[in-house]
């Protein structure tokens, strides 16, 4: 069982998870409202991903006799300036959620509980690709700047990027 703390921060991380669902989801909506379809698939596919973790995070705390409880989720924002924008908030969020990863192990090591950390291993070397990952993406679309054609292309490679990361 987990101690009361370590319960404590992974119900944290739970909602953390739902919230990562709920902003690539409605980056994707805004996306797709913008007609950035290639966007807005790569950003489905991050909310699928992330919802992944979320149901990682809610087996863990339930399979260890403790209660996973699910908090309220803020609303996450609904508009960007530009598609720059929309990466750039996804690239700080994960970073975001490695520094909190990195807490939960620190955390889980200090208390001695080798299970969770076990448990959370998976979850450093995922956030180091999903941060890679994002900042290819931004990086990519910091270079192309305000050009359109330039955009039209790129949205078609992040949607690649998509095909490519289903199911990984």
């Amino acid at each position: 069982m987990l101690s009361p703390v370590m319960t404590n921060l992974l119900n944290e991380q739970i909602a953390r998870e739902l919230y990562s669902v709920n902003l690539y989801r409605q980056m994707a909506a805004w996306c797709d409202h913008q007609g950035l379809i290639g966007s807005a698939a790569f950003l489905d596919a991050q909310a699928r991903d992330e919802d992944d973790h979320f149901q990682r995070f809610y087996r863990y705390v339930r399979e260890t006799g403790s209660l996973a409880v699910i908090a309220a989720i803020p609303a996450p924002p609904s508009s960007w300036p530009d598609i720059r924008a929309v990466f750039q908030d996804a690239l700080v969020h994960e970073q975001q959620i490695t520094r909190a990863i990195n807490a939960l192990y620190k955390a889980a090591f200090e208390e001695g509980d080798f299970a969770t950390v076990s448990f959370l291993q998976w979850f450093t070397t995922e956030q180091h690709e999903e941060e890679r990952l994002l900042r290819t993406v931004h990086d990519k679309l910091r270079i192309i700047g305000a050009d359109p054609k330039g955009l039209y292309w790129i949205d078609k490679e992040i949607g690649k990027l998509a095909e490519r990361t289903a199911g990984s």
